[in-house]
């Protein structure tokens, strides 16, 4: 619990919230495919079934487990040469750990679990620049990926406070957040110091083809909040 005080208190973590984070970890660890769509251009698959699924939701109460307040989302890897395809990041997309919002599109090539390429104009640039600083290949793997469900997270968070660490921007419902980097912290073999954690707006995100996020919109009743159903 490192946020703001008034960040803490606007997102304080509710049972309600939990049991939502829950259904969506349910239904993640279950999938063996995830697809992630936009109007941008984005196209990509990340084979699933080899980590676990994590959640988060801001506290808990089992020995060993360890989360964040705040928190509200699911997450788990793909298998570490199964993600193929393309992502182009969006202006209003997030960059942390820079805290700054995507400004002009970038363009990601993925081939068998690492970034191939990266397009782009002064955002690409940074990115690029900052993943070589590392002088680790491993760098440029993908890490974990999910998505967020607290409705009253605002993506607009890093204008107050500066963001913090933004968790509000890993949380803000219906994102869809994937991961350059480590997968360590789901047992996976790659413990690279570079990491990135970037969430997307309106995103559409697929477990076997059953449609899950809908443009930034989830579908399942269970996963909404009371007054979205």
């Amino acid at each position: 619990a490192v946020e703001p005080a008034s960040l803490l208190a606007r997102l304080m973590p509710t049972r309600e919230l939990r049991e939502r984070v829950e259904i969506g970890a349910e239904l993640l660890a279950k999938a063996q495919t995830m697809r992630i769509t936009s109007p941008h251009g984005t196209d990509v698959t990340y084979r699933l079934g080899v980590y676990p699924t994590l959640s988060e939701y801001g506290y808990t109460d089992q020995p060993g487990r360890w989360d964040h307040w705040p928190a509200a989302f699911v997450f788990t890897g793909g298998a570490d040469d199964g993600v193929d395809g393309r992502i182009v990041l969006a202006p209003g997309d997030v960059l942390l750990p820079f805290n700054t919002y995507v400004q002009a599109p970038v363009e990601l090539t993925i081939e068998q679990g690492f970034i191939r390429d990266i397009r782009g104009g002064l955002d690409a640039d940074l990115l690029s620049s900052y993943i070589r600083s590392f002088d680790d290949p491993r760098g440029y793997g993908m890490s974990h990926v999910g998505w967020g469900l607290d409705e009253r997270a605002h993506w607009h968070g890093l204008t107050q406070f500066g963001g913090g660490m933004g968790m509000e921007l890993r949380s803000f419902y219906g994102n869809v957040m994937f991961s350059i980097g480590p997968n360590n912290e789901l047992g996976g073999p790659n413990d690279t110091a570079c990491h990135f954690d970037i969430p997307m707006r309106g995103n559409s995100l697929y477990l076997d083809d059953e449609l899950i996020v809908d443009a930034g919109e989830l579908t399942v009743p269970e996963m909404k909040p009371v007054e979205k159903r």
